[in-house]
């Protein structure tokens, strides 16, 4: 996905599924936070208010080590 950069916050713990939260922006656009909801199996997004997250406190994540199917959630996410 173009322009779309993946992080991750090492200080956050991982979620009930066993998978660790994500944070996405494409350019200048929100933030958006990524966490697994182990009762739906899926994943669930909210955008996260700028006063609300210290970007210097997360970190670039490779593309590769992003879940399968959060890859798919986040692409049908901006693709909508």
């Amino acid at each position: 996905m173009n322009g779309l950069r993946v992080y991750t916050n090492p200080q956050s713990h991982e979620t009930p599924g066993g998978y660790n939260i994500f944070y996405c922006r494409r350019e200048d656009g929100p933030f958006y936070r990524w966490s697994y909801a182990e009762e739906l199996k899926q994943w669930r997004v909210a955008r996260v208010r700028t006063a609300d997250l210290s970007p210097s406190a997360l970190c670039m994540t490779n593309w590769k080590v992003v879940p399968d199917s959060l890859r798919v959630s986040m692409v049908d996410h901006y693709q909508d």
